[in-house]
Formats: C-alpha cells, structure tokens, sequence
C-alpha cells in the first residue's frame, strides 16, 4: 500500500499541531480529523501533493488570517514551509477581513467576497474549497443521522439551519459558474440535496 509523500506527511503533522485540543463546536470532536478527512476525500480523486497540501492547511490559513496575520507573517508561517502557491491557493478560498483596497469587510460581507473571487481562483484551490464543503456537509448528516435532536445539531453553526444550507447551495452554485465541473463537485451537490431533505424533514 502506498501511503502519502513527505509533503503531504509534514502538512498532516503541520495541521494536527495547528489544531491540537481543539474541539467541533458543540461536540468533543477533535478537529483535526479534518485534515486528514479533506486529504482522503482528495486523494480519493487522484490529486497531486500541492492539491492536498492546500487542502490539508486551508483550515489553519483561515485561522491565521482570522487572527489578523500579515501576508508576510503568512508567509513565514506557511509559504516558507508549503511553498507559496499553495498559500495563494488556501487564501483565495477563506474568508478575508478586507479587500483589495484594504476596506474591512462586515462578517456578512465576507462569504459574498469569497464566492466572488472562486472566479480566479486556480483549479487546485477550487479542488480544495469542494473537498472541504463534502467533508463538512457529511459530517454534518452523520451527526444529524445520530441525533434525535437535531435543531441542537443546527444550533452549533452560527448561520443556523436555513443560512448552512444557503451556503453550501451557493457554494455550489459559484463553483459550477466557474466552469469547475469535476466529478467531486457532483458528489458535493448530491450531498447537499440530502442535506436539503433532512433539513425538510427536521
């Protein structure tokens, strides 16, 4: 059995470290099962090291720019170790706290700002941005499988049920407008028209 490259191992260590004790909102699972989850789902696909890589520290690289890291900060942090393309790859699909003329975008602002840029941004990260919203999205109906309470399951996500949904619906939606239509993005739709159905029946 072949396992992973030394690049893809070190973003694995790199992120378990990143993620260490933490917890999933609501839930005493660890968080950084996401990595390795995202890298599965991406290999599962055939894509390369840099692909899965990108995948694996997207999760950090949101956290760092949430904490307010400077692009050189971020690059000390990841590019120096990840090379820089796969820093511009994860930074294209999180959410940013301004935008190109440097205006502080309002938390309501910031989804909108990222969908829109999935324009430009590289297959690789595309790649990724899928990989992470069919991991969460399934995550998600297991948890709702498993519970006999499920608006406590809807109560741990800030957006609540109805916004959740939106969100993977127009995740969906920006990433086929790019003419993205990978097979992994059909798994991701078929998800959320399940996570739709068990909404509804909710």
């Amino acid at each position: 059995m072949i396992g992973y490259s030394d690049a893809v191992n070190h973003a694995l260590a790199f992120a378990a470290k990143h993620h260490d004790q933490e917890v999933r909102k609501g839930t005493r699972a660890p968080y950084l099962t996401a990595a390795p989850s995202v890298a599965v789902i991406l290999a599962r696909y055939g894509q390369d090291d840099e692909t899965l890589v990108t995948g694996i520290v997207y999760d950090a690289v949101e956290d760092f720019v949430r904490d307010g890291y400077t692009r050189e900060m971020l690059s000390n942090r990841v590019g120096d170790k990840f090379g820089a393309e796969v820093l511009s790859a994860a930074l294209s699909i999180v959410e940013r706290r301004a935008d190109d003329e440097g205006v502080e975008l309002f938390p309501e602002e910031r989804k909108a700002d990222l969908l829109a840029r999935l324009a430009g941004a590289t297959v690789r990260a595309r790649w990724a941005l899928a990989a992470h919203s069919v991991h969460f999205v399934s995550t998600l109906l297991a948890n709702l499988r498993r519970t006999e309470f499920p608006e406590s399951v809807w109560g741990r996500y800030s957006a609540g049920r109805d916004g959740t949904l939106r969100w993977f619906v127009e995740v969906c939606a920006a990433l086929r407008a790019t003419g993205f239509d990978a097979p992994i993005l059909a798994e991701l739709e078929a998800a959320v028209a399940e996570l739709q159905r068990a909404a509804e029946r909710d």
